[in-house]
């Protein structure tokens, strides 16, 4: 199944979606032919032995990468955050989050739970290859020494400690958007009481970071003439361009803060009674209103209920007989409290909302929820285009 960006479904796991960017192949490939010559040394065995482990080695190490981005991704579900996906790519992975945390406790929590998680299978690995080999050769075997004599059990066992390692440090860099980025913009956050701020200031470490990165970069490439040089500068690129990205989005998020959807959404939509009868609501609204897929559905107290789809009622209407007299609540889709949002939402919220790309509109209700309203994904584009003006 592809997914945003192109991205293939691998899996779901606890109900999130785990794909790969066509990119990670690319990426997979060449781990395995650089690993398959380091562990060929280390191991002092045939190709086809240091292949395998190999091969096992860097599936393995993005199992690791999957674990590190659920560690992120449940701690935000359990803050009341969705997740849209979990996506390798060719610079590791990343959780696609519904919408941006609302505190900075949440924003510190969710970032930190990444590393928490590979700081966890550092310590697991370390464990377990000491108590096999003991705590010198077992780095010797992680540090990929030749004629280290080690099996493949082992090699892998200090291969994912040792790498899993370099990712726990990297991320722990204060650079937006690293996950300790993000932690230096949940400590600012918390300093200033300022989300806008803060994201400024850890955007800012992020793009210092991303030029050293490149500069490294370059220095690799004309001293050591490497392709690793390349990896660095497409690295620092793509942190630079993503700590730039996030400060026009703060500045773009501060243009609309103050827009809520009772601002921008139609205040007398057109509705059908739940108890209405198919036939009824097909001659009085699906005729009448031509160029209309769906209505929503409100009960006897104006509550949001569902939405009803023209397919389902021209479907019983031409039945005929008493399959014409189901009511229109028998035929709708009920409302699951996704297609619904609070009138006083502001409008980021909105941003992220997959019924409102699916359905095209989300409707606004009360605290009772009685329907105040429908927001269309128009109305939003509108609202954000005069945001983008001013």
């Amino acid at each position: 199944m592809i997914g945003p960006g192109g991205s293939i479904q691998l899996m779901r796991v606890f109900g999130i979606r785990i794909g790969v960017n066509p990119s990670w192949f690319l990426v997979l490939f060449i781990f395995i032919f650089w690993l398959s010559g380091s562990f060929r040394a280390t191991l002092n065995s045939s190709d086809t032995t240091a292949y395998a482990t190999a091969v096992a080695a860097a599936l393995l190490f993005f199992v690791s990468l999957i674990l590190h981005e659920l560690g992120h991704a449940l701690v935000a579900k359990r803050n009341g955050i969705d997740i849209a996906g979990i996506d390798l790519w060719f610079f590791g992975g990343v959780a696609r989050m519904s919408r941006d945390t609302d505190s900075p406790g949440v924003e510190f929590r969710v970032s930190a739970a990444g590393p928490l998680v590979t700081l966890l299978i550092v310590a697991v690995c370390f464990g377990i290859g000491a108590i096999l080999v003991g705590p010198q050769d077992f780095l010797d075997s992680a540090r990929l020494q030749n004629d280290a004599a080690s099996s493949p059990g082992v090699l892998l066992v200090s291969f994912l400690a040792s790498i899993n390692a370099l990712v726990f440090l990297f991320n722990l860099i204060p650079a937006f958007p690293l996950d300790g980025g993000r932690i230096a913009r949940a400590i600012a956050w918390k300093v200033t009481g300022d989300r806008s701020k803060a994201t400024k200031v850890a955007a800012g470490l992020g793009q210092v970071f991303a030029w050293i990165l490149m500069g490294v970069g370059v220095v690799w490439l004309l001293t050591l003439g490497s392709l690793t040089g390349l990896y660095w500068l497409a690295l620092g690129f793509f942190l630079l361009t993503a700590a730039r990205g996030a400060v026009v989005q703060t500045n773009f998020q501060d243009r609309i803060a103050d827009v809520t959807v009772a601002d921008i959404m139609d205040r007398e939509p057109v509705t059908i009674p739940a108890d209405l009868r198919a036939s009824q609501a097909y001659d009085d609204y699906f005729l009448r209103y031509q160029g209309w897929s769906w209505f929503p559905v409100v009960d006897a107290y104006r509550r949001y209920v569902g939405l009803i789809h023209r397919p389902a009622v021209e479907h019983v209407v031409h039945l005929g007989g008493s399959q014409a007299d189901r009511t229109v609540r028998e035929l709708m889709v009920p409302d699951d409290g996704q297609g619904s949002v609070g009138a006083d939402a502001p409008l980021e919220q909105l941003l992220s909302s997959e019924p409102l790309r699916t359905v095209g509109a989300l409707f606004a209700v009360d605290g009772e929820g009685v329907l105040r309203g429908v927001v269309t994904v128009d109305q939003v584009r509108r609202a954000l285009q005069s945001a983008s003006s001013r």
